[in-house]
C-alpha cells in the first residue's frame, strides 16, 4: 500500500511540474490569480478538485 501512495505522490509532482515547464508565464498567472482568491474560494476549489479526483479513480478501478 506504502508503495502505490509513494508513487501517487511522485507522479503528482511530475504533473505540477508540467505546467511550469511548458508554460512559465500561464503559471505565474495561475499563481498571482490564486493569491487574490478569498480563503474560501480556494477551500472549494480545493475541495471540488478532491471530489473530481475521488471520483475519476472510483471510475477508474471499477
Amino acid at each position: 500500500m506504502w508503495h502505490e501512495i509513494l508513487i501517487a505522490g511522485a507522479l503528482m509532482l511530475v504533473l505540477e511540474g508540467l505546467l511550469p515547464i511548458l508554460n512559465p508565464k500561464a503559471f505565474k498567472q495561475m499563481m498571482l490569480s490564486a493569491a487574490q482568491m478569498s480563503e474560501q474560494q480556494l477551500r472549494w476549489t480545493g475541495f471540488i478538485s478532491m471530489i473530481i479526483g475521488a471520483v475519476t479513480i472510483y471510475i477508474l478501478k471499477h
